[in-house]
C-alpha cells in the first residue's frame, strides 16, 4: 500500500465518522459496523500499520471512502454537504489540537481510562460512549473551534445521542491526525486531487 493510499483510507474514515455524525443528528441512529470500526480505531495508538487501525478491513468505511470520492470528483449530486462541513471543521479543529500538547497529554490519559471499561461494557456501550463523549467536551469542545451539529432536535437533545455524536467526532479527530502524521495536507484536495482519486479507486474499500 502506498503513502498516498494510507492516506485516503484516514481520510475516508474521517469522511466515515461525518457521515454517522450527520446520520445520527438527523435520525438518532447510526451503522454499527462503521461506527464499531470507527471507535475501535481511538483505541489503536500504537498499530503496526493502517489496516490494523481499523480492524484489519477498510469495508467498514467503505460509505465515507465514497463520499471521499465524490468531493473529489466534483459530484455535487453525491456530495452530503453538512457531512463535508463536518469534515473539514474536524481536519480545522486537529490542527488545532496539534498545537497543545497539554491536552494531547490529558487526551491519553482519558483514553486509557475509557478503553479499561471497554472491556467490561464492549465498544458501543452506553457507558463507554459517555466516557468518549465527557472527554470530548472536556478537551476538544474547549477550543476555539467548536463544531456545530445540525439535525433533529428530538434526538441532539438526549444525553445518549449526544454521546454518540461526540464520540464519533473524537474518531474523527484520531483519523484526522493520522492522516496528517502520514503526510496529508489540506493543499492535497486541491493540488493532487487526480492523485487522490487514484488511491481511494485503487484501495478499492476492502
Amino acid at each position: 500500500m502506498s503513502p498516498v493510499d494510507e492516506q485516503v483510507i484516514a481520510l475516508g474514515a474521517v469522511f466515515e465518522a461525518a457521515l454517522q455524525v450527520d446520520k445520527l443528528a438527523r435520525t438518532g441512529q447510526y451503522v454499527e459496523g462503521p461506527t464499531q470500526c470507527l471507535i475501535r480505531s481511538i483505541f489503536e495508538r500504537n498499530p503496526d500499520d493502517v489496516k490494523q487501525i481499523y480492524g484489519g478491513s477498510f469495508l467498514p468505511l467503505r460509505q465515507g471512502l465514497l463520499a471521499l470520492e465524490a468531493m473529489l470528483e466534483r459530484d455535487t449530486a453525491a456530495l452530503q454537504r453538512e457531512a463535508l462541513r463536518y469534515v473539514m471543521n474536524l481536519l480545522a479543529l486537529e490542527r488545532q489540537l496539534a498545537k497543545r500538547d497539554d491536552m494531547l497529554a490529558v487526551l491519553g490519559q482519558r483514553l486509557d481510562q475509557v478503553e479499561k471499561q471497554t472491556e467490561h461494557f464492549g465498544l458501543l456501550h452506553d457507558n463507554v460512549m459517555a466516557g468518549l463523549g465527557s472527554t470530548y467536551q472536556d478537551t476538544l469542545s474547549t477550543l476555539r473551534l467548536r463544531i456545530q451539529v445540525h439535525g433533529d432536535m428530538r434526538y441532539l437533545q438526549q444525553p445518549d445521542t449526544a454521546n454518540q455524536i461526540r464520540a464519533l467526532l473524537l474518531a474523527g479527530i484520531r483519523s484526522a491526525r493520522l492522516w496528517r502524521q502520514l503526510g496529508g495536507h489540506r493543499w492535497q484536495m486541491l493540488l493532487s486531487r487526480r492523485k487522490l482519486l487514484d488511491a481511494v479507486q485503487n484501495v478499492g474499500y476492502g
